[in-house]
């Protein structure tokens, strides 16, 4: 939306990260069934900008399990809004640790 954009229509690169952070975290705790907090993501090198009216896709893998961290590899892809192709915004890796009803770092199930 407007908002979201500076006055050149491209979308803020704090919004794409907020968007891919709330992607990576459903992931995140759905693995291990419970509340999961980022600590930690890599950087972020932007290919391309996403403007006001883009579809905007973000996809997600486990990348790997520790006691109580995941790391979860995240692609950011948008699409004109009347294009059949998109391609790759940007890509980051989010690492979230898994915390009890103290906020904690509890253990996860590695092969969920």
């Amino acid at each position: 939306m407007p908002a979201d954009a500076n006055a050149y229509g491209d979308i803020f690169g704090g919004w794409l990260l907020s968007l891919m952070d709330h992607g990576a975290g459903l992931i995140a705790a759905r693995h291990a069934k419970g509340r999961a907090v980022t600590i930690a993501m890599d950087g972020m090198e932007f290919h391309q900008p996403v403007k006001v009216g883009d579809e905007v896709s973000v996809y997600c893998t486990i990348e790997k399990v520790g006691r109580t961290s995941m790391v979860i590899a995240t692609e950011a892809w948008r699409r004109e809004r009347h294009s059949e192709h998109g391609g790759k915004v940007t890509e980051a890796k989010f690492t979230f640790v898994a915390i009890d009803d103290n906020g904690r770092p509890r253990p996860v199930d590695a092969a969920a």
